[in-house]
């Protein structure tokens, strides 16, 4: 019976809501002009650049269908789901004041992006073709997408990589270059036309949470966490939209268990239902034109009688909004990851904020290319991916929580956050706000 209540509950929710919103939400042949668009306004504006400033001219990207380079999978249009048979492509630049040459040695050009360049029939042998391309231009660097530290930079596989020097002149061999950074500048740097339609999606997000944090959802006594997580699912899945990572919904309350990092983040054994008195919070990240968000925030089951949460909460979010300040204070270009956040723990300590901040780039990924700001289990910084330098024009999940003791609960309590901002170079903007009070949920029948 109670399974039968808790079904028809959140059926009722699910859809009772209209979501006027949500007819804002492009259809898939708008979405698919967007893209395609977006990528030719990269090529134009932020390939040309990146390439220049790490003094690379020619750049060799190659996948097999179904097996395709975190790269290449971003150069595709909106209508190749995939590479096609063995899809090599060169990236060449001619010179300041010309434009990219963007050839495709394979089978098929790809849609306006990239040129058909070879011809099975005159050369059968496709890595010799890719070979006479590149001796034609005779580059003075080639990168290719080979990385130790970065994964989403080292998208040519062991295979790939012995059959390209294999084939290549052997004056050419020792011009071949690490694409690491490139690959990574490619990846992290936004667009002005993404940046038109990021804010649109972080609101799409925040308006699911807090439908998601809402009486429309939640029933106290009744919902569990995992009802909550489904419904972001389902609801995400109706609108035509995508989870990059599963969901995850958990409580905080007044009773003698201690916080566990990994148990708030992992499913609990038992059915975690929601009650009056609860401090819950969601971890949730949606994909549409081709980027990611990653939020978290947090909602308050009032007890009977309260109209607000308790003191002691609004006071611990008020230090988490200052940590948040903290973090985004540091971002300055040219600094690294590692410099952000020693210098930000230093000074929330200072401020006698306890702080675990752990900040990574947002964008073509959820967790994407760039400068990594902590991890929750790593505070003293990270090698190499921690010493990536901050550059302008990059968008960010400002993750991070902070401790406080509280009192009436006799343990400590996080205040878990994560919010999408962007970085212009001097100063970070919130693409849709940020949450400084919590969501509301009443335990009283309406």
């Amino acid at each position: 019976m109670r399974a039968l209540l808790i079904g028809v509950v959140f059926l009722s929710a699910l859809f009772s809501c209209p979501f006027a919103w949500s007819q804002d939400i492009l259809s898939m042949k708008e979405r698919s002009e967007v893209i395609d668009n977006i990528i030719a306004q990269r090529f134009d504006t932020v390939l040309p650049h990146i390439m220049r400033r790490e003094n690379i001219d020619m750049w060799v990207i190659m996948s097999r269908e179904y097996n395709e380079d975190p790269v290449l999978k971003t150069m595709l249009p909106s209508t190749w789901l995939s590479a096609r048979r063995h899809t090599m492509l060169v990236i060449y630049d001619q010179g300041e004041g010309q434009p990219l040459e963007r050839l495709a040695v394979a089978r098929y050009a790809v849609a306006n992006s990239f040129e058909k360049a070879w011809n099975k029939e005159e050369q059968p042998n496709q890595f010799k073709a890719l070979a006479n391309i590149i001796k034609q231009r005779n580059p003075s660097k080639i990168a290719i997408n080979t990385s130790d530290a970065f994964a989403l930079a080292d998208g040519m596989t062991s295979t790939e990589k012995t059959l390209f020097m294999s084939a290549s002149p052997k004056a050419y061999k020792n011009r071949v270059v690490s694409g690491e950074r490139l690959s990574i500048g490619w990846l992290e740097t936004r667009s002005d036309m993404e940046m038109e339609f990021y804010p649109i999606l972080t609101q799409i997000g925040h308006k699911l949470i807090a439908t998601a944090f809402s009486n429309t959802v939640i029933t106290p006594g009744v919902t569990s966490t995992d009802d909550v997580v489904w419904w972001l699912r389902d609801r995400t899945n109706e609108l035509g939209l995508k989870n990059w990572f599963h969901p995850t919904v958990s409580i905080q309350r007044a009773d003698s268990e201690a916080f566990d990092q990994i148990k708030a983040f992992s499913k609990r054994p038992e059915q975690n239902i929601i009650q009056p008195g609860d401090l819950i919070h969601v971890d949730f990240g949606i994909t549409y034109l081709r980027l990611n968000t990653d939020q978290q925030q947090h909602a308050y089951i009032l007890k009977p009688g309260e109209t607000d949460a308790p003191k002691y909460l609004k006071d611990a979010l008020t230090k988490g909004n200052r940590l948040q300040d903290i973090l985004t204070t540091n971002f300055q270009k040219g600094r690294s990851g590692n410099e952000i956040l020693k210098r930000s723990r230093s000074q929330a300590i200072e401020e006698n904020i306890k702080p675990t901040i752990y900040t990574h780039p947002l964008g073509l990924h959820g967790h994407a290319a760039g400068p990594t700001i902590g991890m929750w289990d790593a505070q003293e910084g990270i090698p190499i991916k921690g010493d990536y330098p901050m550059y302008e024009n990059t968008v960010y999940s400002i993750e991070l929580k902070s401790a406080v003791m509280i009192e009436d609960w006799g343990k400590e309590v996080r205040i878990m956050l994560e919010e999408d901002a962007f970085f212009d170079g001097s100063s970070v903007s919130y693409l849709d706000g940020r949450q400084t009070e919590f969501h509301l949920i009443s335990s009283e029948a309406k």
